[in-house]
């Protein structure tokens, strides 16, 4: 059930009553954990039930992937953040939701041992891998049980083939092939990250591949993934011992049938407090399922790990019915990745009409800004190898709106991003 994202509904916003007594938070993960800190540290002191899909307790999904071959264990995020699910009443790790119901005054989740009915319900379920029809043989890398898989099949001297050149198959590459395995990335689009940063500035890291000892090959479709093989468009057959399909993740969004409307992506478009659009106003999302309305970015996409650990906290309010924080309840859109020897930080979100700037060299250490076009308004900043720009980059969109910044100044990797601030 598609949703018009244009306009804001006329029945959404309103939260629940104020005698709301049980939520039940659908998900195990990092947004489902926030949140059941944040209902507590807002005063909810009524019954909490969780329902997880993996059959273990929260753990931090960046490291499956930037640590896959030193990291065997999952960092558990008791450990990481002192954030586990002790404070929920009713902890189901291992009873997937299968269907949800909205009632007039209630909600009921279904699961294989019956239903969980509650005044209100978080929705958290994460995404999963993409992995297109006839590549059974392929991999992928989303959870725990992935990783194992993957890190098991990655021996020395093993032929890797990762089909994807976004922040996971980047990821991927540069551990494999320091590890000692024969690593082949294959990119359907003519650079690495066009889909995140647009091709142009992909394109910068094209020679962090051959430095890091992996063959990169855009512009290449894949027509078959077979036993020991992989086949391309223009008839290239690369051998393979390991196959690893990192072509994106899609919302775990198809368990509730037709009780929400759901985005052409499968995500849910929610407002600027994560209350589902188009559903009542006791009905949250939060991580990769939520489309969030930005005031000051738009529409934001989920999928990052700084929105599954800070978006909890303002949807809990608003559910609550409590007043929001604002430019604390609207953070800029943040992405980190540690790839092929870079750190790479990037925050706001770019868009394909902005004016792009350099600063300094990008492709060893430097960055790249997007101007909204013909103006001096920042929307989005990526930090390459700098980590006194990420810290400046933080501060630059934490105020109510975007900053506006003197470009010359902001393009000198000599001055600090400070100094350029209008």
């Amino acid at each position: 059930m598609p949703t018009d994202l244009s306009q804001p509904d006329p029945g959404e916003g309103r939260p629940p009553s104020p005698t709301m007594r049980s939520v039940v938070v659908v998900g195990a993960g990092l947004a489902a954990a926030q949140t059941v800190a944040a209902l507590r540290a807002e005063g909810f002191d009524g019954c909490l039930t969780v329902l997880g899909g993996e059959g273990l307790e929260p753990y931090d999904r960046p490291p499956l992937s930037k640590e896959l071959l030193t990291r065997t264990e999952p960092a558990w995020l008791r450990d990481e953040l002192g954030t586990d699910l002790h404070l929920a009443d009713d902890v189901r790790l291992a009873e997937p939701a299968t269907g949800l119901t909205l009632g007039p005054h209630d909600v009921e989740v279904v699961t294989s041992t019956g239903g969980v009915r509650a005044d209100a319900a978080v929705l958290a379920t994460g995404s999963t891998a993409v992995r297109p029809p006839g590549w059974q043989g392929a991999l992928t890398l989303h959870t725990a049980a992935d990783a194992h898989l993957l890190r098991t099949a990655l021996t020395p001297g093993a032929r890797l083939v990762v089909i994807g050149a976004g922040w996971i198959g980047a990821e991927v590459a540069g551990v494999a092939a320091a590890a000692g395995v024969e690593v082949t990335v294959v990119e359907a689009a003519s650079a690495p990250l066009a889909t995140a940063l647009g091709a142009d500035v992909g394109a910068l890291t094209v020679p962090w591949y051959a430095a890091a000892g992996v063959r990169l090959v855009t512009g290449a479709r894949v027509v078959r993934v077979g036993p020991g093989a992989v086949e391309l468009a223009d008839g290239e057959v690369l051998g393979a011992d390991v196959v690893l399909a990192a072509v994106g993740a899609r919302p775990a969004s198809g368990w509730w049938g037709e009780a929400l409307p759901v985005s052409a992506d499968g995500s849910l478009a929610v407002d600027e407090q994560y209350r589902v659009i188009g559903a009542p106003g006791r009905v949250v999302a939060v991580g990769d399922l939520a489309r969030r309305r930005s005031p000051r970015h738009g529409w934001v996409a989920g999928g990052h790990w700084d929105g599954a650990l800070r978006g909890p906290a303002t949807a809990v309010r608003g559910l609550l019915g409590h007043p929001a924080r604002g430019p604390a309840d609207d953070p800029a859109p943040y992405v980190f990745s540690t790839q092929l020897g870079h750190e790479l930080a990037g925050y706001g979100v770019p868009g394909p009409l902005d004016d792009v700037v350099l600063r300094g060299d990008p492709a060893t250490s430097g960055g790249v800004l997007w101007f909204t076009a013909g103006t001096e308004e920042l929307r989005a900043v990526l930090v390459v190898d700098r980590p006194r720009d990420v810290a400046a980059a933080r501060r630059l969109f934490s105020g109510a709106s975007l900053p506006h910044l003197d470009r010359a100044v902001a393009a000198d990797p000599d001055r600090s991003l400070r100094d350029a601030a209008r």
